[in-house]
């Protein structure tokens, strides 16, 4: 299991409070990183902060607002000045709770959409990137949406796709020191998955037996596995990629 440990590496996970990010830290912390766990709920990610502790790892919980610039520096800074070191950073923290039509979305909306799933992932990416001074794995979580038509998610839609191209472009502007990869989630019953469909974890577990060729839905674990190979020796010939981790759907 060498190639998958992390141990010495220092990772920051963004949207670290809950539901993926949540999984994605706790799986980087039984690797053997150091982990920052970040989002703007501070009872939150001191709660997986020292559940990571608590379970023998390393982890702090910084405050943090993804959509401003200095909250991403300082955050960056507090993981170098408190652990040493810059290794790994996870760009998990996204979302939109609104559906609606492109044609009924007004530019306030459009705007905080873009900001907060694409800009703040091209903002994140270039101030951690400085700070990998061994060189480094960027991981963006995306969504299937960004490879797909998705009415009333237009918006979302097309800030994933984004972050794809983002992925791409920036494993090549980055190469060799750092590598740039993402993973595309399938249905995971988080919270926030939950409140953008409108739906409930029965109601998913029943499309998942007649859709998703695996018959499960997926579980935060299923992408902190896939991180941590990602941002470990066993993926480092892999930039550029985005993994779809979906039970094959």
């Amino acid at each position: 299991m060498k190639p998958f440990d992390l141990s010495g590496k220092v990772a920051v996970v963004t949207g670290g409070g809950q539901g993926i990010g949540e999984g994605i830290a706790h799986s980087l912390a039984r690797a053997g990183a150091s982990v920052v766990v970040a989002a703007r709920h501070v009872d939150r990610i001191e709660r997986v902060a020292g559940d990571i502790t608590a379970a023998g790892g390393s982890a702090i919980a910084v405050a943090t607002d993804v959509t401003d610039r200095e909250a991403l520096t300082a955050l960056a800074d507090a993981a170098v000045e408190t652990f040493g070191g810059l290794h790994v950073w996870v760009n998990n923290a996204g979302g939109s709770p609104l559906r609606a039509p492109l044609t009924e979305i007004i530019d306030d909306d459009w705007d905080a959409c873009l900001t907060l799933n694409l800009t703040s992932v091209w903002r994140a990416s270039v101030i951690a990137a400085a700070r990998m001074a061994d060189g480094g794995s960027i991981i963006n979580i995306s969504s299937p949406a960004g490879d797909r038509g998705v009415p009333g998610s237009g918006h979302y839609a097309a800030a994933k796709a984004g972050v794809n191209s983002l992925t791409k472009t920036m494993s090549l502007e980055l190469a060799p020191s750092v590598r740039v990869n993402g993973i595309s989630p399938g249905y995971v019953p988080t919270e926030v998955m939950m409140t953008a469909l409108d739906t409930d974890e029965e109601r998913l577990e029943q499309m998942a037996l007649k859709r998703i060729p695996l018959q499960r839905l997926g579980t935060p674990d299923d992408m902190g596995s896939t991180a941590v190979f990602l941002a470990s020796d066993a993926g480092s010939w892999i930039t550029g990629q985005t993994l779809i981790v979906a039970g094959g759907l």
